[in-house]
């Protein structure tokens, strides 16, 4: 894609991104500029609007193994992704920075704060949401790709954020027609970061799905 991604000029219009994280005091929508929104419009407008094919045949192993290494820099995708989102991490000795142990995570959703610790019955508190769904997308355009295009769709952190576990486990593999973010100053940035997945994958979206995400970016 040309120029600008949309989510990067929401960071500049809203103070929100990939990673980023807005002001809660009142929880008002943010308010980026024309141009982010406009763009955002156009990149769905383009997107094949299409039924949701059936969930026949899904299963994770289909876009690969989970946390993979795809970026070769020796971290697996989730720690990259909570290195990326958390602050103050420490890191386990002897794995180059790359195991995090411990950090604190400024939820996007709902705007906690959330002190994640790495351990069996801990680790759950901040998980890494796939933006976009991997059902979603098997529903929607992923069942025709090849094996090699899928690992990267679940693995591109364009398409990944640390969030807060219970949320994430609300959300599960819903679309923008039936799960929005609690934290109503986000949901402009998380929109437009799904279209900015579904066009760069060719991931197609429901009438209804595209009508909830026309009603979010008018708000914003």
């Amino acid at each position: 894609m040309a120029g600008l991604s949309t989510v990067a000029m929401l960071t500049a219009g809203c103070g929100g991104g990939a990673g980023a994280q807005l002001s809660t005091a009142d929880d008002k929508p943010a308010k980026p500029d024309s141009a982010s929104i406009s763009d955002a419009r156009k990149k769905l407008a383009k997107l094949d609007v299409k039924g949701r094919a059936p969930r026949t045949g899904f299963d994770r192993d289909n876009f690969g193994p989970a946390w993979s290494d795809v970026d070769h820099n020796g971290c697996d995708t989730r720690n990259d992704i909570l290195k990326r989102d958390l602050t103050d991490e420490t890191f386990k000795s002897g794995t180059h920075d790359c195991i995090v142990l411990t950090g604190t995570l400024k939820d996007p959703y709902s705007g906690k704060t959330i002190e994640f610790k790495r351990g069996q019955d801990t680790s759950t508190a901040v998980q890494i949401d796939h933006l976009v769904p991997l059902s979603d997308a098997w529903q929607k355009g992923a069942q025709q790709w090849s094996a090699t295009k899928r690992k990267e769709f679940a693995n591109d952190p364009l398409n990944l954020q640390a969030v807060d576990g219970p949320l994430n486990g609300q959300k599960s593999d819903s679309d923008a027609a039936t799960w929005l973010p609690p934290r109503r100053s986000y949901r402009c940035t998380y929109v437009a970061r799904q279209i900015d997945v579904k066009a760069k994958y060719g991931v197609w979206v429901t009438s209804g799905e595209k009508s909830a995400m026309e009603k979010i970016l008018d708000d914003c």
